[in-house]
């Protein structure tokens, strides 16, 4: 079992074995979380308690660094999901039992102190160094010497003094200025009969607390000391001290529990831990979400659940932060109704909030009192209504994160899964939900799986009898009809917003995409990163933003419905595209080095841009912001259209993204005929019939490569179209076309001086060389594209000469030199991510396969990849492979699957090897008849 140990250095223990691998830094942070267990840490926070106000210029990513590295390491100790992201932060969620801090604090609170004092190996955080760890090891330190003054307290009364002795003298000899300690001490020596030892002792702590501090001791210690002095007989005794009547037990405060409360099973769990019932340490946890999400519902739902372990009382109040037309409760008001409930007399309560906290504190101390303060406005709001020292529950909801509420547990409450939303529907509406469930869950969704949404439109359905569910779900499709319902509650939280915050929320409204991270809302806003972050994570900790991953923010989509109500574009949704123009430049720059050249039309930006730094951060933005940055092209202004075509393109062709290529690129087609730009038309049109050449649709390829040729006068641009031609001629059988299409790219890439487009048409021109039984010429052309392909720097133009390399070898019967080529330029397209090239390179290692069964898992594996990308030449490719390789083996069922699933493919791609699966299929008896085409795909 892995074990975390903080009272001593800081270890991962794997067995009583400490693991390696994790730096100092590294193990602060992970102390840090481990000491807040349970609670989600922001990277502000993590950063102030690191460093204060020293921070360096690079403490985020060394905090990211940190964050990496633990869970590195908890991975190869078999651990997961014991460190988590979450909205706003990180969270650490031990076992029990697991931190040896934590069993420190509940071996104290049961008594077991000895056991407890064991677990100490040292000073606490005894190896690590940073900001927070001064005060934290102070803290923990002065917990220890308390649970030990407990522990001999009781040995004392016991009457084991004498087996102390010793040991309490080490204690008193490192802590000096302990009194009470230095007591325990004087009480021991004087029951061992060593009057003037302890005498003694008690001088040298006078002496040590004036030297240090110019202090005498309090008036306890003088006492004790005047009574070893007397030799009092009442040292010698053990009186119990009088246990204080109880007051009775007040009357519940709690409101109604709804009888149609459904779900959140995980959330009920936590709340009701067992722990808040056998802790004599105030408990208080935070429920916070954004409007209708069911905050009020859950907290009283589970106080109902918990009251029997609270005999004292049952409290409520409503703070009024968020209800219409009200101001919030102050804090003296709060507690006076809180002291009214416990049964303090009005004429008992004083008037200054001070006064009356610590009244609610002093009237708790002895009770098990659970209250639920509902509707905070944040932190500072209920500070003073938090107990200290009893066995109070408090309950807080708000619809604000109160991370800096000290001590307390956070519970963000999220949307009702499907199953849960569905419960609360029928709950409310009866027999009529079982009969429409489809209808039921477009309600649903329609209402974002909100529960005050799901209510509302539950009970219009209840007091409507001659209305269906499907009824409900029509008039709900136009969600104002649904905002009217929620609208309430959502302006209360946005009224509440600060003014920069209300404007980035409306500004959000206007994004077309589904998310956005700090740099595209800052381009939005116009503001700086550092200003939109701020925003962000101010709206995200309102619950007006959700963080589904870090680093990127999104609406519930009533919210987002409710943002777009309020705003108004003032060029935000322009700086957004223009923004992803220059972003989606830089990608491609880093990722496409070889192709700078064809981006030189694009300006540059006005403003800077954020820079990235290697090819992998290029991916992973464009990966992350690929839908948004089509979508924005959809729904934003036509500007700027084509520039936006010309910079992605490389990415959507080598990452198979085909729908998007052909959304933006019809895009810029249709703008660019609007606007009269031959240019523009041309390279939309040639990248057109690209990307429907690589998805085998080779018909509408011809066309559009036709088309570009006809507008386009530009070499570049008409070498890219014939090459696509000779392509499709190719793949169609008909050579001579193809190779007249090729040699005329091949001519107009070498005018232009185009190196890396001719070394593209030398691999298509070798292939069709071979083919044609000149085997030597293709070889020399294939060996000049590769080294034209390395000399400007393209990995995947590599790996497709090295695919052409195999296919010409595997011809000329050089199998394992074939599967050498394919191999590598497998290995090459798996590193880029190219999965429809992979595709391609995987058939032909099967291709070369001396094995039909290696020969049939190869094919397999091309066939998922290829079904992944949509690569329908590939996948036809793949169940041609198949049926040959299942035939070879015996397994004509599977070899006549797979042969039909090839030939209905390969005649609607509408080339000639659907002649010889046909021939195939035949020769194993299997019906080839046109009249029950194979589906598409396996």
């Amino acid at each position: 079992m892995l074990r975390f140990t903080l009272l001593g250095p800081v270890q991962m223990v794997v067995d009583g074995a400490p693991l390696s691998g994790i730096a100092p830094r590294h193990r602060a942070v992970l102390a840090y979380l481990l000491l807040n267990a349970g609670r989600v840490i922001g990277i502000e926070r993590l950063i102030d308690a690191m460093w204060g106000y020293d921070r360096p210029d690079t403490a985020r990513s060394q905090i990211h660094a940190s964050i990496t590295t633990i869970r590195k390491v908890l991975r190869g100790a078999g651990v997961v999901g014991l460190l988590e992201t979450r909205a706003g932060g990180y969270v650490a969620q031990p076992e029990p039992g697991q931190v040896d801090a934590q069993e420190f604090t509940e071996l104290v609170a049961a008594g077991e102190l000895r056991k407890a004092l064991d677990l100490w190996s040292g000073e606490a955080l005894e190896d690590v160094h940073a900001h927070y760890v001064t005060g934290v090891r102070e803290l923990w330190n002065d917990r220890r010497l308390s649970a030990y003054e407990r522990l001999v307290e009781g040995e004392l009364a016991a009457g084991r003094h004498g087996d102390l002795l010793d040991e309490l003298a080490t204690q008193v000899a490192a802590n000096p200025l302990r009194e009470k300690l230095n007591g325990h001490l004087v009480v021991a020596l004087h029951r061992a009969g060593r009057q003037p030892d302890a005498l003694a002792a008690a001088r040298a702590y006078r002496t040590a607390l004036a030297d240090d501090q110019g202090l005498d001791p309090g008036h306890a210690f003088t006492e004790l000391e005047r009574a070893v002095l007397a030799d009092d007989p009442a040292l010698r005794l053990a009186v119990p001290a009088p246990v204080a009547p109880r007051p009775p037990s007040p009357s519940t405060f709690l409101p109604y529990d709804i009888p149609d409360f459904s779900g959140r099973t995980a959330e009920l769990e936590r709340l009701a831990d067992e722990h808040h019932n056998e802790h004599d340490e105030p408990a208080v946890v935070t429920i916070d979400g954004m409007a209708g999400i069911g905050k009020t519902a859950l907290a009283v739902h589970v106080a109902h659940r918990l009251a029997a372990r609270y005999p004292d009382g049952r409290l409520f109040i409503d703070l009024q932060a968020h209800t219409v037309g009200r101001e919030p409760i102050d804090a003296a008001a709060a507690l006076e109704t809180l002291l009214r409930q416990l049964g303090v007399p009005a004429d008992r309560i004083p008037v200054t909030p001070a006064e009356r906290s610590a009244l609610w504190r002093a009237e708790l101390a002895d009770r098990r009192v659970l209250a639920v303060l509902d509707n905070a406005l944040d932190a500072e709001h209920v500070r003073p209504l938090l107990p200290g020292r009893s066995g109070t529950l408090v309950l807080i909801t708000s619809r604000r994160r109160l991370v800096d509420l000290d001590g307390a547990q956070a519970l963000s409450v999220d949307v009702l899964d499907e199953a849960d939303a569905a419960e609360l529907f029928e709950r409310i509406v009866g027999v009529r939900a079982h009969r429409e469930p489809d209808a039921v869950r477009e309600v649903l969704r329609l209402c974002g799986h909100l529960p005050l949404a799901i209510r509302i439109s539950a009970a219009r359905l209840l007091h409507r009898p001659r209305w269906t569910v499907s009824y409900l779900a029509g008039r709900l499709r136009d969600h104002r009809r649904l905002l009217d319902g929620v609208s309430a509650a959502f302006a209360l939280s946005y009224e509440q917003l600060h003014e920069d915050e209300q404007r980035m929320f409306r500004l959000l409204g206007l994004v077309p995409g589904r998310d956005i991270d700090v740099c595209g809302a800052a381009a939005l806003a116009g503001t700086s990163e550092d200003e939109a972050e701020e925003l962000l994570e101010g709206l995200l900790d309102a619950h007006m933003l959700l963080q589904l991953e870090p680093g990127r923010y999104t609406f519930h989509d009533l919210l987002r419905e409710h943002a777009r109500s309020l705003a108004e574009d003032d060029g935000a949704v322009m700086r957004l595209l223009t923004y992803y123009l220059h972003r989606s430049r830089a990608a491609m720059d880093r990722l496409f080095p070889f192709t700078v050249g064809q981006r030189e039309g694009i300006p540059q930006p006005a403003a800077p841009i954020a820079p990235i730094r290697d090819a992998a951060e290029a991916i992973a933005w464009l990966d992350a912001e690929r839908s948004n940055i089509i979508a924005t092209a959809v729904h934003g202004p036509e500007i700027c259209l084509g520039m936006l075509a010309l910079a992605m393109r490389p990415y959507l062709d080598r990452h198979a993204h085909h729908d998007d290529a052909l959304t933006l690129h019809t895009l810029a087609l249709r703008r660019s005929r609007v606007l009269g730009d031959p240019g523009v038309q041309a390279r939309a049109l040639t990248d057109l019939a690209r990307t429907y050449w690589r998805l085998g649709e080779y018909e509408r390829a011809e066309e559009h490569a036709h088309q570009a040729l006809d507008a386009c006068e530009e070499a570049g641009e008409r070498a890219r179209a014939l090459l696509t031609l000779g392509n499709v001629a190719l793949r169609r059988g008909r050579d001579e076309h193809a190779e007249r299409y090729l040699k005329q790219a091949l001519d107009l890439t070498r005018l232009g001086a185009d190196t890396w487009g001719e070394a593209n048409v030398l691999g298509i021109l070798a292939l069709l060389l071979d083919r044609a039984g000149r085997p030597e010429e293709a070889r020399r052309h294939l060996d000049l594209a590769l080294a034209l392909h390395r000399k400007v720097g393209d990995p995947a133009g590599e790996a497709a000469i090295l695919d052409h390399l195999g296919v010409v070898l595997r011809r000329r019967g050089e199998l394992a030199q074939a599967r050498i080529r394919h191999a590598q330029a497998a290995a090459v397209y798996r590193t880029l991510g190219n999965t429809a090239d992979e595709a391609a390179a995987l058939n032909g290692l099967a291709e070369a396969a001396d094995d039909p069964a290696r020969a049939a898992e190869e094919h397999t594996t091309a066939l998922a990849l290829a079904d992944l990308a949509r690569n329908r030449p590939e996948q036809a490719r793949a169940h041609d492979g198949l049926a040959r390789a299942h035939l070879a083996l015996g397994h004509a069922e599977q070899a006549g699957e797979h042969g039909r699933l090839a030939l209905g493919l390969y005649r609607e791609l509408g080339v000639p090897d659907a002649e010889k699966v046909r021939n195939l299929l035949e020769s194993t008896g299997e019906s080839a008849r046109q009249d029950h085409p194979a589906p598409v795909g396996s």
